[in-house]
């Protein structure tokens, strides 16, 4: 009872984020870290994205130019553009009507054999659906043109400055194995075929990322309206965001979540990383509340990261101890979706690249696909761990599902993805650090595992198709009755759900260490709450010196401080979370868990 109690006490403290009230007007129009640079002096530039109430003119970049800014890229799409402007005009800009919103420009970075087998995806292949003629947006650091993608890439495009689309990185050829690799190169008598989710897929390469994994907020959502526009060209069904940044604003405000939110209501589904930051402790929240952007927002199918634990079957599979845990920072939506398997996943190396370079330890003998005892090492395949590739798992998954059943909606999908997932789990799990032998417990609780484990053939055999939005819920916590509610919003399918089919789309996950197990309110209801002697129990992280609390996240030595997890520059500084040094990093260099 001790540790539930100390769950509770984290996922609660969580809970208590309370909305920013702001004195003068032009506040409520930027971006919290940014209003601290208003007042700066001269000299001081930031890179920003300003959204406007119409598709803005020549006239609406005039009023960031006529103050010394410079015009960096077109956001049409979302009005909005991206500029690089002086911090002592961001007040006068914000204080003009027709600018709605100003955010930071972020920085991004990419979010890094059995796991078909786990995820039952050989069921879904010997029905014939292989994700044949669908496609599959894969935003990234690129894909190389390896033997086992043939010629399934159908356009390239570099949103990082001129020349070909070319993985530099190495982290997009991998994402994009998962999803789509036809196993050419291990395809011998003998080897173990390692296959992508969908190897007859095709593949629509938008690189965002640089050799170094970064990328922009900016790049990246002109790579989602490419694949909007693109959509009927080459049938995209799909977009693969294994990437992300820590939420800095409300998914309501973000222009990333809005980019997603536009492809998603234009027909396609967008799956996105949770975030590799489970394993965080840097203001006792236990990695509860680190789910990054854009996988915040309600719309997109947010996907955690599973240990398959190097065997065919999925009844010992465990969590990942760094997989980002919810509820998602500011609006609190219950996240992620699902889990699928993304730790220590062999897929596509893309030669002489980075993280190949820099990170050789990760590179696989012949033998792991070939059998025999060779030490040689592969110049084909390449070992990865993280939410990048559970991500990729899942997308995969999508296109299988949208090939046999093309009329489904995103919506539907997700709904049909998150009822029918396996959801056997135990209540937690005692992970080691191979580095540092440090030890990390995890509880399979709704914000760790979602509504569970990915089940490809479920989903397959499945004929549901409700109609409605699928829209993740939204937790709040009644610090009187020291309860958690899980708010379900009115155009959801799952407002329109019995108690007893509500609690079977979150399985264990929802009731699991409660008292009373279900929900206390009645059928259609649009809300569930959850006994006080549970898992969420009286005593939990809601006290004073909590997450929320007096020197929670938002005091000035939290993570928001000077000391934060983010590092003392700024979101992408070198010493932040996004740093290569970190092992649950989302640099792409997890050290993956056995």
């Amino acid at each position: 009872m001790a540790n539930s109690l100390k769950v509770s006490r984290l996922i609660a403290a969580v809970l208590l984020a309370g909305g920013l009230s702001f004195a003068q007007s032009w506040q409520r129009k930027v971006a919290t870290e940014l209003q601290r640079r208003a007042g700066s002096g001269p000299g001081s530039n930031v890179d920003v994205i300003v959204q406007y109430d119409q598709v803005p003119t020549s006239a609406h970049h005039q009023l960031v130019l006529s103050r010394g800014g410079q015009l960096r890229g077109k956001l049409d799409f979302l009005r909005a553009g991206a500029y690089t402007m002086p911090s002592w005009a961001l007040a006068e800009l914000a204080n003009d009507s027709r600018v709605v919103h100003i955010s930071v420009d972020h920085k991004l970075r990419a979010k890094l054999d059995y796991s078909a087998a786990a995820v039952n995806a050989s069921t879904a292949w010997q029905l014939g659906w292989t994700g044949s003629g669908i496609g599959v947006a894969v935003i990234d650091s690129g894909i190389a043109p390896a033997p086992d993608f043939g010629n399934r890439i159908v356009y390239s495009q570099n949103f990082n400055g001129s020349g070909p689309s070319q993985d530099l990185y190495g982290h997009g050829s991998h994402v994009a194995g998962i999803i789509g690799g036809n196993s050419a190169n291990s395809n011998c008598a003998g080897c173990r075929s390692l296959k992508g989710i969908a190897p007859n897929a095709n593949l629509i390469d938008l690189r965002v990322l640089d050799q170094n994994g970064e990328s922009t907020d900016s790049t990246v959502i002109s790579a989602i309206n490419t694949a909007i526009q693109l959509q009927s060209t080459y049938n995209i069904r799909v977009i693969n965001l294994s990437v992300g940044r820590a939420i800095a604003e409300s998914y309501t405000q973000d222009p990333l979540c809005q980019a997603v939110e536009a492809a998603w209501k234009a027909g396609i589904v967008v799956v996105a990383a949770a975030g590799n930051d489970g394993r965080d402790n840097s203001v006792g929240e236990s990695g509860y509340g680190t789910i990054n952007a854009p996988g915040n927002d309600p719309y997109v199918i947010t996907v955690g990261a599973m240990k398959t634990m190097q065997s065919y079957g999925r009844g010992d599979d465990l969590i990942a101890s760094y997989s980002s845990k919810g509820p998602a920072l500011l609006d609190n939506v219950v996240k992620p979706d699902l889990v699928a398997p993304g730790n220590l996943t062999v897929s596509v190396l893309s030669p002489g690249s980075t993280l190949a370079s820099e990170y050789p330890q990760f590179l696989i003998p012949t033998s792991y696909y070939t059998g025999g005892t060779s030490t040689g090492l592969s110049t084909q395949y390449y070992s990865l761990s993280g939410t990048s590739m559970s991500t990729a798992v899942v997308s995969g998954a999508v296109a299988d599902l949208l090939q046999a059943q093309p009329s489904l909606t995103p919506d539907q999908v997700k709904a049909r993805l998150m009822s029918t997932a396996y959801k056997t789990f135990p209540q937690s799990s005692i992970a080691t650090d191979p580095v540092t032998s440090a030890t990390y417990t995890s509880y399979y609780d709704l914000f760790t595992v979602g509504a569970g484990y990915l089940d490809i053939a479920a989903a397959i055999n499945s004929t549901y198709a409700p109609q409605g939005t699928a829209l993740s819920p939204t937790a709040t916590f009644n610090s009187t009755a020291s309860t958690i509610m899980i708010n379900f919003d009115p155009s959801s399918v799952w407002s329109q759900m019995s108690l007893s089919s509500i609690t079977g789309v979150w399985g264990n996950a929802l009731s699991m260490g409660t008292t009373g197990a279900s929900p206390s309110s009645g059928i259609g209801a649009t809300s569930a709450i959850w006994g006080t002697s549970a898992i969420w129990g009286t005593s939990g992280i809601w006290g004073t010196s909590a997450i929320w609390g007096t020197s929670g996240i938002w005091g000035t030595s939290a993570i928001w401080g000077t000391s934060a997890i983010w590092g003392t520059s700024s979101t992408s500084g070198s010493s932040a979370i996004w740093g290569t040094a970190s092992t649950a990093s989302d640099a792409g260099v997890v050290i993956g868990e056995k």
